[in-house]
């Protein structure tokens, strides 16, 4: 067997193969937050977020998207050969990224009930008074952020994601983001899990639009299970927020070097992502027969 080929390129999570046309992403279980990288790695999860983003994809068929390939037999040589790549790498159309990120929100919390508490808007915009932390939306916002090279992404209004695109892209995005996470949310509460919010990637490829990176893992979205869900507190998490809320209450200033995590907190992510998967899977494969 020949030697797998160094990734094109490292990102915090994901290594990327760069094959001409397409690439190749898999996902590692690398962990980061607030854009740092973190020394442990959490055992088994980037087979998680690879299967439950190939199973989202499979089933918002109705949408285009990049992928080609999930079966990594069926990659080009030298890569289908790399038992490493096995059930944590997609193939996937190369294509022209956008460079926002779609967050869409069912509810009041995270970031978003901070600027909420502060102004009483959410992106940049006039909620109804007296609302709570957690509470439930009175219907799903769009709450766009760019993607910035270096230094974390930046929450912007409506309007600045508008004038950067024009009005035609934005409206096909924001149409899009607001159906897929009213479709998911729909579906996962019937498995008692509610979706709070949740972020999509596009791109463009031969002149279309089309769903890129990954969509509605425990990395990308925020679960939590109704059992546990009360308005004014703050839910607990099936999701990579167990490692937000860990070091917000750390005392961590969010600049490198990252701490190490205690082990206990390794084994509840690994825990959280495995019921996640669990109960996403099987969700989806009761909507499919």
């Amino acid at each position: 067997m020949s030697e797998l080929p160094r990734p094109s390129y490292i990102g915090k999570v994901r290594d990327v193969y760069d094959l001409g046309n397409s690439l190749i992403l898999s996902s590692t279980d690398r962990v980061s937050a607030f854009d740092v990288v973190f020394r442990q790695i959490v055992p088994g999860k980037g087979k998680v977020l690879n299967k439950i983003s190939a199973e989202w994809f499979s089933y918002f068929k109705d949408i285009p998207n990049h992928i080609i390939e999930t079966d990594v037999s069926k990659f080009p040589s030298p890569y289908k050969d790399h038992p490493e790549l096995k059930d944590r790498s997609v193939l996937v159309k190369k294509c022209k990224r956008i460079d926002f990120e779609c967050v869409v929100r069912g509810y009041l919390s995270g970031s978003g009930w901070k600027e909420y508490k502060q102004d009483g808007t959410l992106a940049f915009k006039k909620l109804p008074t007296g609302l709570k932390e957690s509470e439930k939306l009175p219907e799903p916002s769009f709450t766009p952020a760019i993607k910035n090279d270096t230094g974390h992404d930046e929450n912007v209004s409506e309007e600045r994601m508008k004038n950067e695109i024009g009005s035609e892209l934005f409206s096909i995005l924001k149409e899009k983001s607001i159906s897929l996470y009213t479709r998911a949310a729909e579906l996962v509460a019937g498995a008692g899990i509610l979706l709070c919010d949740t972020k999509f990637e596009f791109g463009i490829s031969d002149d279309k639009v089309i769903l890129i990176d990954e969509i509605l893992t425990p990395d990308s979205s925020r679960y939590w299970a109704e059992s546990t869900y009360v308005i004014g507190t703050t839910p607990p998490s099936m999701d990579k927020q167990i490692l937000r809320n860990y070091l917000e209450k750390s005392g961590w200033n969010k600049v490198p070097p990252a701490p190490d995590l205690p082990e206990s907190l390794v084994v509840e992510l690994q825990a959280a992502y495995k019921e996640i998967q669990d109960r996403l899977l099987k969700c989806l494969s009761q909507e499919s027969t």
